[in-house]
């Protein structure tokens, strides 16, 4: 799942023979392989900016596809000054940070949170033991390897670009172990949850501080540079899952025995009806 094209495109770089898969609803996801890893195939999609969206497409994302996980990449705004430009934060928690209660003279917050899944989380925080996952990194890194934080996100449908706000504020008392703000990984964590518990992770790449030079920051190649962390971390990760092994046992002969079946029309019958499961299920099989 990514919801801008600088995300979509760096996620695409590390796949190869990419095809449409065109949903009945009209999304189009792009489905292909990862370079060098012919068993871990990836539907990507692009969503747009924004929570709602981002859950409507995780939703019809898991059911399309029955992924073995789901992960949202993309970029964000930090909120602690020892992050930088480029590094990587794999969301341990995710909070919806605009739920509350309005009183005449205070806002009463009542987040809602996610955890990541304990499964991704563990094979997660392996990557950067031994930077293995720095083979996927664009060859041109400046100013090195990007460090990787497993650390809380807040999430909502604004725009953060201040350290003064109202919001800013309210975002420092009240979700304080939070490092950085996006714009969907709360509607994806929450279709992901309701999705019938499908293993789900954020990763996110620093793109700009929230600090009132967003526009500057993405000028300079912020937005490029996090998104292409984000990416390479996240594919890393995808690697170390298991193989899909419907993809990895295709080029393996099919060698079914069945009883015999004695009632020709019968036979031929069953044929027609097995023909038709078998397209049915074959734009379906092999993304789990």
């Amino acid at each position: 799942m990514t919801a801008l094209p600088v995300e979509h495109a760096a996620v695409l770089e590390h796949l190869v023979d990419v095809r449409p898969h065109r949903h009945r609803s009209g999304t189009v996801f792009d489905v292909g392989t990862v370079a060098g890893h012919q068993g871990h195939r990836i539907a990507v999609v692009e969503t747009g900016a924004g929570t709602t969206t981002a859950a409507a497409l995780t939703e019809r994302a898991n059911a399309e596809f029955s992924p073995a996980a789901m992960v949202f990449v993309g970029v964000a705004g930090g909120l602690r000054d020892w992050l930088v430009i480029g590094d990587v934060v794999v969301a341990t928690k995710i909070y919806s940070y605009q739920g509350g209660r309005s009183e005449d003279d205070e806002f009463l917050v009542r987040p809602s949170a996610w955890s990541v899944s304990h499964r991704l989380d563990q094979e997660a925080r392996r990557l950067p033991r031994s930077n293995s996952w720095h083979s996927f990194l664009p060859d041109q890194v400046e100013g090195g390897a990007p460090v990787v934080h497993f650390e809380a996100i807040a999430v909502g449908d604004v725009v953060l670009n201040s350290r003064r706000s109202e919001l800013a504020q309210r975002l420092h008392k009240s979700y304080n172990d939070a490092v950085a703000v996006d714009m969907e990984s709360s509607g994806f964590a929450h279709a992901a949850h309701l999705g019938d518990q499908v293993r789900a992770v954020a990763v996110r790449g620093i793109s700009d501080f929230a600090d009132g030079r967003k526009a500057a920051a993405d000028r300079e190649g912020g937005q490029l540079l996090a998104a292409r962390n984000a990416a390479a971390f996240a594919i890393a990760l995808i690697t170390a899952l298991e193989p899909d092994e419907g993809t990895a046992r295709a080029a393996e002969p099919a060698s079914p025995e069945f009883p015999a079946v004695h009632n020709t029309n019968a036979a031929r019958d069953n044929a027609r009806v097995g023909q038709q499961i078998g397209v049915n299920l074959g734009s379906v099989r092999g993304f789990r």
